[in-house]
């Protein structure tokens, strides 16, 4: 099923982008990947999402938002690692 779960996530990183967190011009991370600090933010998020679930809402549909979110941050994570690093597989 990943192929849906992952059309899902497209959608959803579609809508975060085109929601309050995209108006200005500008993201949040972006800044804070300007500033030198992007890992150590993508990572805090991480962290902070994962220890969230279960907690935040009432219904498992509000818990897997929190799984959605895990999964946008590790995926900015790996792109500023691609950045730093060069795209590498090694």
């Amino acid at each position: 099923n990943e192929g849906a779960l992952m059309a899902e996530f497209k959608d959803y990183i579609d809508s975060t982008y085109s929601g309050h967190y995209g108006q200005g011009g500008l993201q949040s991370s972006e800044i804070i990947v300007d500033r030198g600090h992007g890992m150590g933010f993508f990572s805090g998020n991480v962290d902070k999402y994962n220890g969230r679930y279960g907690k935040k809402g009432e219904t498992p549909a509000d818990y897997r938002k929190d799984i959605l979110k895990i999964i946008h941050y590790g995926f900015l994570m790996l792109y500023e690692h691609d950045r730093i690093h060069g795209n590498t597989t090694d």
